[in-house]
């Protein structure tokens, strides 16, 4: 297995938070997507896997408007890895605040998926920090907020060329291009239709993060030619 970074030949497909439903999961396998995304949280000593939050001593989830039981069983982190296919890569999306996360991280998947390699990222940049060294991890910087943005290039000139992965409404050409310039590549989120993932690619980006597994697979071949070019074999 290699680190779909470091070997691609087109665009990258990330399935958005496929990883934290089992049906997702083999969904995002069958379309042969670059990495599945989990959300990870170290609570009472056991990495699960849920983007909601809990509400301290209370036994609720919550995640904006919606609220869900939290004393039922909670997916983890280990059942998923003996769950997935051997070839299957993970983005892992460390979640909160806990710096315990990132070695409990390592363990588990020592144990669990010796070997196999693996994709970290956060808007917690240390906890990034703390795992981007692995010989089996791919790093990506998360930023999801404008001050966000205005930092990461003192990050990356300090912790090397990295991947990151942003929020699609920060982007435009001007500013892919100054991610590029210290950034191994650049993915954004939250991309929701064949025209915003077209226009993301045109102005550089290296792939796709999205909840939607068709335009992922149209990123992974029918989009992997730029518009411009499709334009000019048209007229040709």
């Amino acid at each position: 297995m290699t680190d779909p970074i470091a070997a691609r030949t087109r665009p990258i497909a990330i399935a958005h938070r496929a990883g934290n439903q089992l049906d997702r999961l083999r969904a995002a396998e069958a379309v042969g997507v670059d990495y599945v995304e989990t959300d990870v949280w170290l609570h009472r000593g056991r990495l699960e896997i849920r983007h909601e939050k809990t509400a301290g001593p209370l036994p609720v989830l919550w995640e904006r408007w919606h609220l869900t039981p939290g004393w039922t069983p909670r997916f983890e982190l280990a059942e998923l890895l003996q769950s997935a296919l051997p070839e299957t890569v993970f983005l892992l999306d460390l979640k909160g605040i806990n710096r315990r996360l990132p070695a409990v991280l390592v363990e588990t998947l020592a144990e669990y998926a010796p070997g196999r390699p693996f994709a970290v990222c956060s808007q917690n940049w240390d906890l990034v920090d703390a795992i981007r060294d692995h010989p089996n991890a791919t790093a990506f910087y998360s930023v999801g907020k404008p001050w966000q943005l205005r930092r990461l290039a003192a990050r990356l000139d300090r912790v090397g060329r990295h991947a990151v992965s942003i929020k699609s409404s920060l982007l435009d050409a001007a500013t892919v291009r100054a991610i590029k310039e210290r950034a191994s590549a650049v993915v954004p989120w939250r991309v929701r239709t064949p025209a915003q993932a077209q226009q993301l690619l045109d102005w550089g980006v290296d792939g796709i993060n999205a909840d939607d597994l068709a335009l992922l697979r149209d990123v992974m071949n029918d989009l992997r030619v730029p518009l411009s070019a499709r334009h000019r074999a048209t007229l040709s």
